[in-house]
């Protein structure tokens, strides 16, 4: 199955969390981050989600719980997330069914946000433990100096926009100007920073 990857803008929407186990609890912290205006539906709520303050509604999950939702986590048992996957289906929704590939039409990945960048890796939710290893080492490999790379790459579109230069000149002008944050190394050398 090939997915095609994306970014959301969550922020001011409505998100709808059905289950509030700690499984859940894990998956609120990434949401609340994006902004999203998160509600969680569920019979048992644990602490941790209580403790995040997000609106909690103590009871069973009903198709109504969908209205104006933007996107749902299932983080309940298989019957209810696939209860939940149906009713989304019906309303075009996409749902992000926690270890649960058959209910799911989203799928969370492996993610490193750091300075600007966000990478996420995704195994199709087929094996989340490789995402988690390939997070962890593409983020030991990352520049620890990408604050530099992403302000550098924030004042060159600027001045690409103002200039209209075209799209495919941009990445070789990004990449000098990213070796010109490194003045230590030759020219011509086929180094690349690393991390400290």
């Amino acid at each position: 199955m090939e997915l095609f990857p994306l970014f959301l803008k969550l922020r001011g929407r409505r998100v709808l969390v059905v289950g509030a186990g700690p499984v859940a609890a894990s998956k609120l912290a990434g949401l609340l981050t994006a902004g999203a205006s998160v509600t969680v539906v569920a019979p048992e709520v644990c602490a941790a989600v209580r403790e995040t303050g997000v609106t909690v509604e103590q009871r069973t999950f009903e198709d109504s719980d969908l209205d104006d939702v933007w996107y749902v986590v299932a983080a309940a048992t298989p019957d209810v997330n696939a209860r939940v996957a149906r009713a989304a289906e019906a309303r075009r929704l996409f749902v992000n069914a926690v270890d649960d590939p058959p209910n799911a039409s989203a799928y969370l990945g492996g993610v490193v946000r750091r300075d600007g960048v966000t990478i996420a890796i995704s195994t199709s939710g087929e094996a989340p433990a490789l995402a988690g290893l390939l997070r962890e080492g593409i983020d030991a490999v990352l520049p620890a100096d990408l604050e530099r790379w992403t302000a550098t790459s924030r004042e060159v579109r600027a001045e690409w926009k103002a200039r209209g230069v075209p799209m495919a000149e941009r990445r070789p002008q990004l990449l000098e100007a990213l070796v010109a944050l490194y003045p230590e190394v030759e020219p011509g050398l086929k180094t690349r920073p690393t991390s400290a």
